[in-house]
């Protein structure tokens, strides 16, 4: 799992596409790679590269100050397509742990809040508008509060956004479901005693 997400301030990058599926992303043929120093470069690898392998200078995380970005903001529809959790892994690896658009896809969705990427949807017109801002003002940084669920502008401009309970809790605490299974590891130990001892300990009546 990635360190705790509680509140991020980083330089956002404009993503003027839509429909950007999990195979932009990530494409397939690099799935079986291991996630080492090498893993940023397969991320939106057939958008970022040309055939020979040079970088694309109009896709914008190949232009300064946007290959700093931490916040990506995109269009419509993000992370559509197949499922795979390395596409979540390659925008880690670039460095990205937010992405800010209208719609996600719903696998995409469920990957990226449990592995530390905070997917943000906002309303439509608000995301085009954040998307002009930050083009308009390369460098420009957005401040994401997860604790208060709350995005907002250097000029002091909010927009509230909403994440599944289970999933905020998970990201503040920089836990995936296996880490917080961990967490309850005294109580798992004390009832496999008990079950041991004959006596396992009854489950709380629900009400």
């Amino acid at each position: 799992m990635a360190e705790p997400f509680t509140t991020l301030t980083a330089i956002a990058a404009p993503l003027d596409l839509h429909n950007v599926d999990t195979d932009q992303i990530m494409p397939a043929r690099f799935m079986r790679r291991p996630r080492d120093e090498r893993y940023a470069s397969y991320g939106f690898h057939d958008l970022r590269f040309a055939p020979d392998g040079t970088p694309r200078p109009d896709f914008v995380l190949n232009r300064p100050p946007f290959d700093r970005a931490g916040i990506l903001v995109a269009g419509r529809n993000f992370g559509v397509g197949s499922s795979r959790e390395a596409a979540v892994y390659a925008l880690l690896a670039l460095g990205i742990r937010c992405v800010v658009a209208e719609g996600f896809g719903d696998i995409f969705f469920g990957n990226s809040l449990k592995n530390g990427l905070l997917p943000v949807r906002l309303p439509g017109a608000t995301v085009d508008a954040l998307r002009a801002q930050v083009a308009a003002a390369p460098g420009m940084a957005l401040t994401v509060d997860l604790a208060r669920e709350r995005l907002e502008t250097p000029a002091g401009e909010g927009h509230d956004f909403s994440i599944p309970p289970f999933a905020r809790d998970c990201l503040l605490r920089g836990l995936d479901e296996i880490g917080l299974t961990f967490t309850l590891l005294p109580e798992i130990e004390a009832f496999e005693a008990a079950r041991e001892r004959g006596n396992p300990p009854r489950p709380p009546l629900q009400a």
